[in-house]
């Protein structure tokens, strides 16, 4: 069956079967995503563009557009179909569709292989009636789709991100619910999310293969569970992998996991080992945890590639320093030594202090100012053999945050080639420079730790 999902991802007109007048319902929920670009207000929320056709035989008008009783009496054409009726009308309601030919269907409803023989004889059913029409699934028992910069929502998602590069293709759709009210909070911008549920036809390696040609998309993030077919998967990520990066995350790596995995999506999961080697063959990098993945994927979408293993820290607290060295080395990151030449182009600036330490780490001690880590920066980053800099901050009472903030965006205009990395420590008095740095694509951590995976993932260490 043909594997381009734009008609599907991108369409130009959505009826949303078993939409309904209770507001606390997943039809209702659906509707509003389209109709409002989301269910509770987020700031980010774009009403889709097309047409939205409500069916429900026992209403008349549902959020003010008019509802049609069956997909069938819809005068218009219709592209894609959202179900969330009950499953055992799903196969029936799937036949319609193929008599009004729309070119995809996401069925929301839960209820088919998740749940035993029963359910999987259904799920069959709907997949048969699919394929043999030529019609392309998502689900069943899946959250829907978002593709933010398409002002698309067909979800009944909380609500809706920003729109960025960050396409995340997931087996939860309860974890797609919650990592976009945290994306919404942390200003961090998605391509996509996609949750693919039982993934009866459209799986996971689908969803790779179209998101290594989507334009908006500069890496693919996956939460996976477990693989029916491992080699279509290594392949459509051995293909994307060559133009964009893939992070993936693996749930079901203990026998209790795997006996959570079966019961959650009705799919079989192996050795996390073996699964692993395999990802990593085929170019992924594997992540140990949702936060983890995001932040490698936040590095990835934001910085250049390390072009050559030598990284200078720069940092205003001793120990910052040292526990960023020490997190490098356990990466595997090369920190150069500065040549002599180097400092005494620091000593001649005029701005370190008498105490600074002339070597890797670059501490320039606690009361620098703007100024002094201008210096440094720039002097470091003029430097051929300086690869790549992360730039620590510990929050002093005379620390100018948002100065130092505004240096380092500058420093990446003047040297775009070379990633690099912030770690403004701290919370409340540093949020307003953290802000400014995310807002300008410069990626900062909290923690010396997570800057140096970063950093390493960029050196493609991971």
């Amino acid at each position: 069956m043909p594997t381009n999902l734009d008609e599907i991802l991108a369409p130009k007109s959505i009826a949303v079967i078993g939409a309904s007048r209770d507001p606390a319902s997943v039809g209702q929920g659906v509707l509003k995503s389209l109709v409002l670009g989301c269910f509770m207000e987020s700031g980010f929320c774009k009403p889709f563009k097309g047409k939205v056709f409500p069916v429900n035989p026992k209403a008349d008008e549902i959020l003010g557009l008019k509802c049609y009783p069956s997909i069938k009496s819809i005068p218009e054409d219709v592209d894609l179909a959202v179900v969330c009726v009950p499953a055992p009308i799903v196969s029936a309601v799937a036949k319609e569709c193929v008599e009004k030919k729309v070119k995809g269907i996401v069925v929301i409803s839960a209820g088919f292989a998740e749940l035993g023989a029963e359910g999987k004889a259904r799920q069959d059913e709907l997949l048969k009636t699919c394929r043999d029409a030529g019609i392309r699934l998502i689900g069943p028992n899946c959250l829907g789709f978002l593709r933010p910069p398409a002002e698309v929502n067909a979800s009944f998602a909380l609500s809706s991100p920003p729109a960025g590069g960050v396409a995340f293709i997931t087996q939860s759709g309860a974890i797609a619910d919650s990592v976009i009210d945290w994306a919404i909070r942390e200003r961090y911008a998605f391509s996509a999310i996609i949750s693919v549920g039982n993934a009866a036809d459209l799986g996971i390696a689908d969803f790779v293969e179209w998101a290594a040609r989507d334009s908006a998309t500069k890496v693919i993030t996956l939460y996976v569970e477990g693989v029916s077919d491992g080699r279509r998967l290594m392949q459509a990520i051995r293909s994307a992998s060559r133009t964009k990066p893939v992070v993936i995350l693996k749930a079901g790596r203990t026998a209790s996991g795997l006996e959570a995995v079966a019961s959650h999506t009705g799919s079989m999961a192996g050795s996390f080992q073996v699964f692993s080697a395999a990802m990593k063959q085929a170019g992924a990098v594997v992540a140990d945890s949702i936060e983890e993945m995001f932040d490698l994927a936040k590095a990835l979408a934001e910085q250049p590639r390390l072009k050559q293993n030598a990284v200078a820290i720069i940092t205003n607290g001793g120990g910052a320093g040292v526990l960023c060295a020490d997190y490098c080395a356990q990466y595997g990151l090369n920190l150069v030594a500065l040549k002599p030449e180097t400092i005494a182009k620091l000593d001649a600036s005029g701005k370190m202090h008498a105490a600074y330490s002339r070597r890797n780490p670059l501490d320039i001690v606690g009361d620098a100012l703007a100024d002094r880590y201008k210096a440094a920066v720039e002097i470091l980053l003029d430097e051929s053999y300086v690869y790549g800099l992360i730039v620590v901050q510990t929050l002093q009472t005379m620390t100018q945050s948002v100065a130092d903030a505004s240096l380092l965006i500058e420093a990446q205009k003047k040297h775009p080639e070379k990633p690099i990395v912030s770690v403004f420590m701290g919370g409340k008095f540093s949020a307003e420079a953290v802000s400014l740095l995310e807002s300008n694509n410069v990626p900062d951590f909290n923690d010396p730790k997570k800057a140096a995976m970063a950093m390493a993932v960029l050196a493609g260490l991971l």
